[in-house]
């Protein structure tokens, strides 16, 4: 059967109509599509075998922060999460982490782990700011500062490293920029258009001038490791990376990933 162009054309403004609706939803809901502060996609979590100060950040918001200090004369690592889950979540690393000459501060941010307010780029950004400012009111300064980023976490780490010197850099599975990631799940969508948290890192690496170790696994299948293989390229010497074949977007925290992180460090002495 044969349809007639009134058919077809009240069929073609019916499918324009509901494009249309699914667009306004998605814009409208997107950033409850980005962020996901209850969500856990982390492995079980464990109990701290090491005792942290928990305490409260102020940015916009009161942040719910872990300080860890092992010894005054070791580098601090300011470690930025990824989109989901809470500060619990991040346990197994932190337990990892502590084992090596390293301080540590991760922060929630807003939205995240009971925290009041609503991630947002600018948002997460300032709240970046925050803890850079706390550790440096703690008698800690960039140049003792080691950022380490996680997943969405790394555009945090790399906007705030763009504007200073730290000791250095560490990027766990990064991205290139979250109007490209978008576009491998949203083809059909004009992703240019509708998106409001954008995170261009590869504008900004170019700008870090602090030694960078990058982190990928080659099996991501939530970041490409083309991306995080990308911003190596486009990084500023020195630089180093640990990429490995099996891994994927949450990598495994063996001795040769803490092997690489600890080499990282040394080499920043």
């Amino acid at each position: 059967m044969r349809l007639d162009k009134v058919t077809v054309g009240y069929i073609f403004v019916l499918l324009f109509l509901i494009y249309l609706a699914i667009i306004i939803m998605i814009y409208f809901s997107q950033r409850s599509l980005m962020y996901h502060p209850t969500e856990n996609n982390y492995l079980d979590e464990n109990q701290l075998n090491h005792k942290v100060d928990k305490i409260k950040i102020s940015s916009d918001y009161e942040l719910t922060s872990w300080y860890f200090e092992k010894n005054k004369n070791f580098k601090t690592l300011l470690f930025f999460h990824g989109n989901a889950g809470t500060l619990e979540n991040r346990i197994y690393k932190l337990n990892d982490l502590s084992k090596l000459d390293l301080n540590y501060l991760i922060i929630a941010y807003r939205g995240f782990s009971g925290n009041n307010g609503k991630p947002t780029e600018q948002g997460l950004y300032k709240d970046a700011r925050a803890a850079k400012y706390w550790l440096n009111l703690n008698n800690i300064s960039d140049q003792n500062i080691i950022v380490y980023g996680e997943s969405l976490g790394t555009a945090v780490a790399i906007d705030l490293a763009k504007d200073h010197k730290f000791a250095g850099i560490i990027l766990e599975s990064p991205f290139t920029s979250m109007l490209k990631l978008s576009r491998k799940y949203y083809p059909w969508l004009p992703t240019g258009l509708l998106l409001k948290d954008k995170y261009e890192t590869n504008k900004k690496i170019k700008k870090i001038f602090s030694p960078i170790l990058i982190l990928h696994g080659r099996k991501d299948d939530i970041v490409p490791f083309e991306m995080g293989e990308q911003l190596f390229i486009q990084a500023n010497e020195p630089k180093y990376n640990y990429f490995v074949d099996n891994d994927d977007h949450m990598m495994d925290f063996n001795n040769d990933l803490l092997n690489s992180i600890n080499q990282f460090i040394s080499s920043l002495k």
